[in-house]
């Protein structure tokens, strides 16, 4: 590595590991401190600019995948840590940029040049959001500061990662606070007492729902009950509550799903064990990485439209973006309308083409990505066979190869990386449609993450119980 890019990653500050392994207890503590500074920075203003709060917002993609929150330091949220962390990898991973990730060198220089791109990507997005007029007219010394505030809270949440990853607390703050975000929507949508509304409901479907019984009981008109079921003005529904039920038990039980092949371990006299593969192959990041994708397209579009065509009267510009410019909501037919997730059932009513291109759009970049990472991860059936050889694991029947156990795992891989990744595509999409609380892609990331949460404590409190796993699993 050059010495410039040595120096230059020396001034990014980073956090020590903590002097000895923590206990559970004091990780927790950790884990929940860094949300409760997430938090509270998602609730501070910025600082130089107009700042309004919505009643209601319904969960835009662009706030699921960041984790942001509108008008605060939380503006970008953790969208340049992920946009930074998906390039860096794909790049790493597909063999572009050649590191030895194996050394500690190539590690420390992988961690360094990740971090040095969150502040490159959280750089872009700061100027796109004040040169494309989200803030309205600012000055060029409100402009300096709405950008520093931005950077300087982007720093934060690196470190707060930073943080997790060293060893400090649990996970990563990737999936912390995209979690913290979605929970926050679903129980804000859940009991927000705001109303009575113009169509006599409240913002939260509880409120809501002993409103309408009320009156039921009261006057004997049912309009209200009706109503709360299929709301038509795009706010939380009973069906939107019944559907996050059943998807959170439909993809806790996908998650579990798994399909299984026989190996025998020649090193132990051909012990013979199941590999299981999961059906969610990929899990939940090919739609982490669509959403990602579109996010900072929108971003993009944004400032576009601001900047060169307020008024739609642009013929080229208007096949990218067109906006609404009371509502800002995307006007047909440009590109990001089509993007744009629809919200309820009654969007089939209204335009089902835009639904039917969204929903091919969306599934097939699910697909495409799915394939990507998995090529670029090592996850595909090459890769699997030489550590399943490293290992010494043979199918039981025939000889121990690489080449035998490429052959043997490629139908199932491929299969389950373009099943998985159509798979959650279409529950989010599905989900969506029926407005389940939280929207479907949050929901899909939620419980992915709790899952991965859930296993991480187990494992957590196992090593707790058993000192002596830790050598064994390397997790001292």
């Amino acid at each position: 590595m050059s010495s410039a890019l040595d120096s230059l990653l020396k001034l990014i500050p980073e956090v020590p590991r903590p002097p000895r392994r923590l206990k559970l207890a004091e990780r927790l503590l950790w884990t929940a401190l860094v949300l409760l500074l997430y938090m509270a920075l998602s609730q501070v203003p910025l600082y130089g600019i107009r700042w309004s709060e919505e009643a209601f917002q319904p969960m835009l993609l662009i706030q699921v995948i960041m984790a942001s929150r509108r008008g605060t330091l939380m503006e970008l949220g953790i969208g340049p840590l992920v946009t930074a962390g998906i390039v860096w990898q794909l790049l790493v991973g597909s063999g572009i940029v050649e590191l030895d990730l194996t050394t500690r060198e190539g590690r420390r220089i992988y961690s360094g040049v990740q971090k040095l791109l969150v502040l490159l990507f959280a750089l872009f997005e700061s100027l796109a959001y004040v040169w494309g007029g989200a803030y309205g007219p600012l000055s060029p010394a409100a402009q300096l500061i709405v950008i520093a505030q931005l950077m300087i809270a982007s720093l934060i949440v690196l470190l707060m990662d930073d943080m997790l990853e060293k060893g400090w607390g649990l996970g990563s703050a990737v999936s912390l606070f995209i979690a913290a975000g979605v929970a926050q929507q679903v129980f804000w949508e859940l009991f927000a007492p705001v109303g009575p509304l113009g169509d006599g409901l409240f913002v939260g479907v509880i409120p809501s729902l002993f409103h309408a019984v009320f009156t039921y009981a009261a006057t004997g008109n049912a309009t209200l009950l009706r109503e709360v079921a299929i709301r038509r003005t795009g706010y939380p529904d009973l069906v939107g509550l019944a559907s996050m039920v059943a998807f959170v038990v439909f993809l806790t039980y996908l998650d579990n799903v798994r399909i299984e092949i026989p190996v025998a371990a020649s090193r132990y006299g051909g012990l013979r064990a199941r590999i299981p593969l999961k059906l969610l192959y990929v899990s939940n990041l090919p739609v982490i990485l669509v959403s990602a994708l579109y996010a900072n397209l929108f971003i993009v579009a944004r400032a576009v439209w601001s900047r060169f065509n307020p008024d739609n009267s642009n013929p080229l510009l208007n096949v990218f973006v067109m906006y609404n410019a009371t509502t800002m909501e995307p006007l047909k037919p440009s590109l990001i309308y089509y993007l744009t997730p629809p919200r309820g059932a009654l969007s089939l009513v209204r335009d089902p083409l835009q639904v039917a291109v969204y929903a091919l759009t969306f599934v097939g970049l699910c697909v495409a990505f799915a394939l990507i990472w998995v090529m670029a991860t090592g996850m595909d059936p090459s890769g699997q066979a030489e550590q399943f050889a490293k290992a010494q694991l043979q199918v039981p029947g025939f000889r121990l190869s690489t080449k035998v156990l490429e052959t043997i795992l490629r139908p199932y891989i491929w299969s389950l990386t373009v099943v998985s990744g159509a798979l959650v595509a279409l529950i989010a999409v599905v989900s969506d449609l029926l407005g389940t609380l939280g929207s479907g892609i949050g929901l899909l990331l939620t419980v992915g993450i709790l899952t991965q949460y859930q296993q991480l404590l187990v494992r957590e409190q196992l090593l707790e119980m058993h000192p002596t796993l830790s050598k064994l699993l390397g997790a001292e």
